[in-house]
């Protein structure tokens, strides 16, 4: 999610948005049981999937 170079497959992006879904619950808990430490990553990592979505949406002929 992080690597700024990776091209995703625009047939994957169902799993980006799991993914997506998933650290939002993550950061949720993190929040709730206040684990400080944690959510400065998740939400880097959250960046980096509405990153990616964004750029399969953007791809040529997904038509989103």
């Amino acid at each position: 999610m992080r690597c700024s170079l990776l091209r995703p497959d625009p047939a994957q992006r169902g799993r980006l948005v799991e993914i997506h879904d998933n650290l939002l619950d993550r950061i949720a808990e993190a929040e709730r049981e206040g684990w400080l430490g944690d959510i400065e990553g998740l939400q880097v990592s959250l960046a980096g999937a509405q990153s990616k979505i964004s750029q399969v949406d953007r791809a040529p002929g997904q038509g989103r």
